[in-house]
């Protein structure tokens, strides 16, 4: 058994984050209340709901504002932006809902103070997070059994998705060795070394990355088994992979690919597709009435930029497979495809300098909630793709038509995840994410997609 570490998962650093931004607000705001002459906010027992609503905006502009994205929050110069972006969004309305919140103070500084007080509490526990939790002390520390084909690839995953989660050696399982491992960062052990290396290496857990459990060897398989009952962990990579990057990984889907897809219960759910169905209709009705409000902008652009045809309409693959003509604002040049179907790439030639700007704020999206009134798409789901790009990808991408037994979305894990698909590898990322949301589809993972949506238009993500 190797010697006892503290780690954190993925999930665990997040939660940590939310409660430690949390306490660090109250504690200095308690601090100040009770050191210097502040009184707009005050802890007392009839005060309570001024604490509950204080705690309930940090924790949504912060969702909204990524303060609990783990890449960002590693790092101090991305950071700071959030934190300052979430302190006054979150004083803003604090100061707006007096009804909740505390009277304004006659002396106006009071405001000031409760804002610097917020933010030096969110930068001073950000700052302790980067330089003590994200270090090397609390590394997740990996050992690796697998074959030598797929290590550089999901050398390159993991470390993309959780800097934290480190692979510090691996182990060839293959029965024919053909060649080492050419890694500088990456160091290969004899088999007969692996219980060597878990303790001196302080090893948290083992990933055995192989296409063909046959290319095992008899001797690691028990040694696998062995460490699994002293109560080291060991994992299959897929499974893994699909935790870190919240992605499945189709690529490494073999003919056992039923072991992978026990698809979320709620697809089937009648309560939730009842209750999924109420909230595409009541947020497309209050969308239209959005798209009304941006209406003569739009007009205006299109008459002086685009000059051409307001609408585009388009032919695009829905649930089952079912042919819809989706619905948007025009945002390239007229015969944008007089040639041929093209993927849209970034930087587009085509797109006007109006239609990026629509494109960017998600506006060009809008006229779509027509489609989700009528029920050929959902507020959340895969994107439509294009029957010529279907037929292409389903030819060269593993499961790609699976997509297609939810209905497509508005917007979508891949959408709010990754954001130019104009290639088949990027197709194929998109497809893991889709594939990852029709896994594990729920109402949690649904509103997690609409505040990630909300900061994609706030930070002008859209394509």
């Amino acid at each position: 058994m190797p010697k006892y570490s503290v780690h954190f998962n993925i999930s665990e650093r997040k939660v940590l984050l939310r409660i430690f931004d949390i306490l660090s607000v109250l504690a200095v705001l308690y601090f100040l209340g009770n050191t210097f002459a502040f009184d707009y906010f005050r802890f007392t027992d009839e005060n309570w709901r001024w604490v509950f609503i204080l705690v309930l905006y940090i924790s949504i502009f912060g969702t909204v504002f990524e303060l609990y994205d783990l890449q960002k929050s590693s790092k101090f110069e991305s950071v700071w932006v959030n934190i300052g972006l979430t302190t006054s969004t979150t004083v803003l309305f604090y100061l707006l809902t007096p009804f909740f919140t505390p009277v304004l103070p006659e002396n106006r500084l009071q405001i000031l103070y409760f804002f610097l007080a917020i933010l030096s509490a969110l930068f001073m526990w950000r700052f302790a997070y980067i330089n003590f939790i994200t270090s090397p002390r609390f590394y997740r520390k990996v050992l690796l059994v697998g074959e030598t084909s797929s290590i550089k690839a999901i050398l390159k995953t993991f470390n993309d998705a959780d800097p934290n989660y480190k692979i510090v050696g691996f182990i060839n399982c293959e029965v024919n060795k053909k060649e080492k491992v050419k890694f500088k960062a990456l160091r290969e052990y004899h088999p007969k070394q692996i219980y060597q290396v878990i303790k001196d290496e302080n090893i948290s857990e083992v990933v055995v990355a192989s296409y063909n459990s046959e290319n095992i060897t008899p001797e690691i398989y028990t040694d696998l088994i062995t460490l699994l009952e002293t109560g080291v962990p060991v994992k299959e990579y897929t499974q893994v992979y699909e935790e870190l990057t919240q992605r499945v990984p189709v690529q490494y889907v073999g003919k056992d690919f039923y072991k992978y897809f026990p698809f979320s219960r709620s697809n089937q759910n009648k309560m939730y597709l009842f209750f999924h169905r109420l909230f595409d209709i009541f947020i497309s009705l209050f969308g239209l009435v959005i798209a009304l409000v941006f209406l003569p902008l739009v007009l205006l652009g299109n008459l002086i930029a685009n000059r051409g045809p307001l609408f585009y309409i388009q032919e695009r693959i829905g649930k089952n497979g079912n042919l819809f003509r989706i619905i948007k604002y025009r945002t390239m040049v007229k015969n944008a495809e007089k040639n041929g179907a093209v993927w849209a790439k970034k930087n587009d030639v085509r797109i006007t300098p109006f239609g990026k700007f629509m494109r960017n704020t998600r506006i060009d999206e809008m006229p779509q909630f027509i489609n989700i009134l009528k029920g050929e798409m959902s507020l959340i789901g895969p994107r439509p793709e294009r029957p010529h790009f279907v037929r292409e990808l389903s030819q060269v991408l593993p499961f790609y038509e699976t997509r297609h037994i939810i209905k497509p979305g508005l917007t979508g894990w891949a959408q709010v995840k990754t954001r130019y698909g104009s290639s088949v590898d990027d197709s194929l990322i998109k497809l893991q994410y889709d594939l990852f949301y029709i896994k594990h589809r729920s109402f949690v993972l649904d509103v997690n997609i609409l505040f990630k949506t909300l900061s994609t238009v706030i930070f002008f993500r859209g394509q």
